[in-house]
């Protein structure tokens, strides 16, 4: 088991670099902070999968990788670009991941999965006016597997925080909020807010530093760097297969905090997925 799983991150780290095209410009989420003026927003599930940018021809991942799903699956998609997640269900990450990232996952694999869109990137209207003709857009591509992201508004942030705890104990990850009067705008900014129980963020693999005790002989650590250049180092939520072929360096992984320190660093980070969709940076 050990032995596959450095075989195919030696794999990933050779392959994603060649196959990876330019990332498109999304627009990127920033973190809920209380005080945001909900009249503003229109409020969403946040699904749990993998980021698919339709280009008017071809699916790309978020790190600019193609994605190639059986004809059928796109047949018949618009010339217009659309940006949404392919997802498997709630809960069902791992599974999503798999089927994205490999180019043989068959029609089995590609009928448990639904492309959520939730935006037209190259739309020139507010979201507020992008909404509708989504929603039309989605309607004429007449496909079950192709669904428009349900959106509506709340009155409070007691209203909103109630939601997400039912949306979280569904099974769900969270909530975003996507500003009416926005246009699309690739970048992060106030736009688009996501909601969550939890903080997360993703960090870049540096280097593997070595066990100690019972991790002897195993990874003990990532130093991770974040977008912002700074270091540190993640050293919970690793299982013992983890240890045995860590990420590669270079590879995205996604971990969970609580709050950051005045440095900006995060406290009490953990482990919590390698992001396959993003592309490794040597």
């Amino acid at each position: 088991m050990q032995r596959r799983l450095a075989l195919f991150w030696c794999a990933l780290a050779l392959w994603a670099p060649a196959q990876a095209g330019e990332p498109p410009a999304l627009l990127l989420a920033r973190v809920y902070q209380p005080g945001l003026p909900l009249a503003d927003y229109w409020v969403s599930e946040k699904y749990d999968g993998i980021r698919g940018y339709w280009d008017g021809q071809r699916l790309h991942t978020r790190g600019g990788e193609p994605i190639t799903p059986p004809a059928w699956f796109t047949a018949n998609w618009p010339s217009t670009a659309m940006d949404g997640e392919l997802w498997a269900g709630r809960g069902q990450f791992a599974q999503a991941q798999s089927t994205v990232r490999s180019a043989d996952a068959g029609d089995a694999a590609w009928r448990q999965m639904r492309y959520m869109v939730f935006d037209l990137p190259a739309h020139p209207g507010t979201f507020d006016h992008r909404l509708p003709d989504l929603q039309l857009t989605v309607a004429q591509i007449g496909q079950p597997w192709v669904q428009a992201v349900a959106q509506l508004r709340v009155s409070s942030h007691e209203t909103l925080h109630a939601l997400l705890l039912r949306t979280v104990r569904a099974g769900g990850e969270g909530l975003v909020l996507h500003r009416g009067a926005s246009l699309y705008r690739a970048g992060r900014s106030d736009d688009l807010i996501k909601v969550k129980t939890h903080d997360d963020a993703e960090a870049r693999v540096v280097a593997h530093l070595p066990g100690k005790g019972k991790h002897a002989g195993t990874m003990g650590a990532l130093l991770v760097e974040m977008p912002n250049g700074h270091r540190f180092k993640l050293g919970t939520g690793f299982s013992d297969a983890d240890r045995a072929a860590p990420p590669p360096l270079g590879s995205w992984v996604t971990y969970r905090f609580l709050g950051t320190h005045d440095s900006g660093l995060p406290r009490f980070a953990s482990f919590v997925r390698v992001r396959l969709d993003m592309p490794a940076v040597q």
